[in-house]
């Protein structure tokens, strides 16, 4: 007979002991039963199916009163295995797992690993290299998931400590950008539109009107949150030096993202080592300097002005590139997805099956190979990070030469910055422990891809 081991308490402190039944009463008259014992502890357990802990997220606290004296994540409730299964796929299938990882920003996921696979392929840049136009895209694309993930942190964060006029706005917002991506790529979420060597697709008709127009309504929507939150009382009681975490504990723990750039340290990928064309934009990195939670809210409403500033940069450099290549021009490495809605809703453009099947017996060939075998990567292996709304996102990609990858890890932030959690909440109230997490802003599908 086996007896199962929780690795947080030994038996006697779990199944021994005095017994409190919890079921709703104050605190206050909890506390008063335990009485002032200073070896009695209570051991709680928050999530993982808690609405307070951003997704399935097991939170193991140990508490006197209504104070954390003990706290620590328990993660893998949501485990995929993306990264492993990347491994029986082709270079391009692989994009449509890992954007599956942080559902909240997947175009990071997406462009990270593109990026490192088209290191490997040598087609980074130069003539032969990603064209502009995909490049540009990509930036757009990025800057308005950015505006996305940063206005669900805000809803989410604001619905866990009461505001709720900031969470059905802030969802507001997000259905907006939601829009726009079904618009350009056909899906609200899991796009698989970034690839090794450029963009599944251009632009559709009318894609940039409707940006500009979302760019104007953004710039009339993103001072609500400014005039409900930056100087309300009861918001700044909640998030004033709760989750304080400063610049030393930051290196020390690896984290960043906003949590880094609170404590006034601009540290942002894209200006320290530009990809994807972010030096030819102007835009500044956005800090702030009480490394608390409303620092990180201040971070973020900021960072999504900067990022309309570059949407708005990267539509007009758009609007020069009409009909301009969105992939590489190397036919042995562009996916051949000229895609067209047909009578079944689905398919390829039938034009275009009629230029593969019209073209020789070789063309057919070459295009069964790409799209059922896929293309051979160099060996080696490349690791390209890139800023995502929570800090430095990088896929290390390793090939043996195949088809296949024959490694790809995920640097995730959330899981980085989620060894905060106990510095953060520690010696605080139990009240605290959610704002300094939602501070953090964890996704799980990023912690446990």
């Amino acid at each position: 007979m086996t007896t199962e081991q929780d690795f947080y308490a030994q038996p006697n402190e779990t199944s021994q002991g005095r017994v409190f039944t919890v079921t709703g009463q104050d605190w206050d008259s909890l506390s008063e039963s335990i009485g002032d014992v200073p070896e009695e502890r209570v051991v709680v357990n928050m999530g993982p199916q808690h609405p307070s802990t951003h997704g399935v997220l097991r939170l193991i606290l140990e508490l006197e009163g209504e104070t954390v004296t003990e706290a620590r994540c328990g993660i893998g409730y949501l485990h995929t295995g993306i990264e492993k299964n990347m491994e029986y796929r082709s270079w391009v299938q692989g994009t449509t797992f890992c954007t599956r990882m942080d559902y909240l920003s997947p175009f990071y996921n997406e462009a990270t690993y593109a990026l490192g696979v088209e290191r490997l392929l040598g087609i980074e840049d130069g003539p032969d290299g990603v064209p502009e136009k995909a490049q540009v895209m990509r930036v757009l694309l990025m800057e308005l998931n950015r505006i996305s993930s940063h206005l669900v942190a805000i809803a989410t964060g604001g619905m866990e400590i009461g505001a709720l006029t900031v969470m059905t706005i802030g969802f507001r917002e997000r259905e907006l950008v939601l829009d726009l991506f079904e618009l350009i790529t056909g899906l609200r979420m899991n796009h698989a539109f970034i690839r090794p060597g450029g963009v599944a697709q251009d632009l559709p008709p009318g894609a940039l009107d409707e940006i500009r127009d979302f760019v104007k309504l953004m710039k009339k929507r993103l001072p609500e949150y400014a005039s409900l939150c930056n100087a309300n009382p009861i918001f700044k009681a909640r998030l004033e030096g709760v989750g304080h975490l400063d610049l030393a504990g930051c290196l020390a723990l690896g984290l960043s993202g906003p949590p880094l750039r609170s404590t006034g340290y601009p540290w942002d990928l894209r200006k320290t080592q530009p990809y994807s064309g972010y030096e030819d934009y102007d835009f500044e990195v956005q800090t702030w300097d009480t490394a608390d939670s409303y620092g990180r809210f201040r971070v973020r409403l900021a960072e999504m002005w900067e990022s309309l500033r570059i949407v708005e940069q990267a539509t007009d450099r758009l609007a020069g590139l009409e009909g301009a290549p969105v992939m590489v021009a190397d036919k042995k490495i562009a996916w051949p997805s000229q895609l067209a809605i047909g009578s079944d809703g689905m398919g390829n453009s039938l034009d275009h099956i009629r230029h593969i099947m019209g073209e020789s017996m070789e063309a057919l060939i070459h295009h069964f190979k790409l799209v059922t075998e896929g293309f051979r990567v160099p060996a080696g292996q490349a690791y390209v990070p890139v800023e995502s709304p929570r800090g430095e996102l990088g896929a290390h990609v390793v090939s043996d030469g195949g088809t296949r990858p024959f490694r790809a890890h995920f640097r995730d932030p959330s899981f980085t910055n989620l060894q905060a959690t106990s510095v953060m909440s520690e010696g605080g109230q139990v009240a605290d422990v959610i704002v300094a997490i939602a501070s953090i802003d964890p996704v799980m599908g990023g912690v446990d891809r």
